[in-house]
């Protein structure tokens, strides 16, 4: 592994029956600091952590704070490591930690790196994308969940991209990344007001702003189960995703074009009912296992 020290911060919410499985993951990439922080889990994921791994912190949020605050949570116990932050349904293969830390260490200036993202069956997941400007957000928004092909949505996603090689991007996943710790307490961590998903957009936001690259590196490989967590309250994951989209909009949208913001604040109530509408759907085909619709 490459020389920089590197702690892992596992945000764990009732995935007990992948939490053991992501910790040994990180252990055999030589992780020595692992943090689980555990946002109020009633399925005996400390017992199963216990189980695998003594040696990794436990840290209790104190309820479901969210994944951006308790990372920041896990991150403030460690003195001067870059962060590994990390969805607990991952499995980190061989290799990966260290390649990330290289190319932190080959490029001074990046401040956030994410691996090559791979779903369960091995495909791969669109984990490095852009901030699209208003015409993809527009068309994305509007035709991603019944044309996920359309050229709005491929431009945002980088699905046309060459995922095999190493690139500077403008943000990477939040499921895993490694973060310079400077980089990292120059921003001030994730923006806790954002509970679920965008924090990582955000963050990476931010880090350029700050004058920071942000870097996608396939020589480091992850799998993602995804929805571990996020499936057991679909409606209120669904709700928090579009009150992020529309909190990140307000962050970032300058001048002139911040008179569209009633216009996206309405479009993105109107997209948040046709996805929950599209979820009541799946769970009265597939039932109540089914998956919550998501269009990230």
């Amino acid at each position: 592994m490459a020389e920089r020290r590197v702690a892992a911060i596992v945000v764990n919410y009732n995935a007990a029956p992948t939490l053991a499985g992501c910790v040994a993951s990180l252990r055999a990439n030589d992780v020595d600091e692992v943090i689980v922080v555990d946002n109020g889990s009633t399925d005996g994921s400390r017992a199963a952590l216990a189980a695998g791994d003594r040696s990794a912190r436990w840290v209790p949020s104190g309820g479901n704070v969210g994944y951006g605050r308790a990372a920041n949570l896990g991150a403030a116990q460690v003195d001067g490591a870059d962060l590994l932050i990390c969805n607990p349904d991952l499995v980190v293969h061989n290799g990966a930690v260290a390649a990330l830390a290289k190319r932190l260490d080959a490029t001074p200036t990046m401040g956030v790196v994410g691996p090559l993202v791979r779903n369960a069956d091995g495909s791969l997941y669109p984990s490095a994308r852009t901030f699209p400007d208003m015409a993809d957000a527009v068309g994305h928004g509007l035709m991603g969940m019944v044309a996920p092909h359309n050229r709005y949505t491929r431009r945002y996603r980088l699905l046309d991209w060459d995922h095999a090689n190493a690139s500077k991007v403008d943000w990477v996943s939040g499921a895993c990344f490694l973060a310079r710790r400077q980089a990292w307490d120059e921003v001030g961590g994730f923006d806790p007001a954002f509970f679920m998903y965008m924090e990582d957009v955000d963050l990476c936001w931010r880090v350029g702003e700050a004058g920071w690259s942000v870097g996608y590196e396939p020589a480091a490989e992850v799998t993602h189960l995804q929805g571990v967590s996020a499936n057991q309250h679909p409606y209120r994951m669904l709700a928090a995703h579009h009150a992020s989209m529309w909190r990140f909009a307000r962050r970032t949208t300058a001048r002139s074009r911040r008179a569209l913001l009633p216009v996206i604040g309405v479009g993105l109530a109107a997209r948040f009912v046709v996805t929950a509408a599209a979820h009541r759907r799946a769970v009265a085909r597939a039932g109540p296992a089914a998956r919550p619709t998501r269009v990230p």
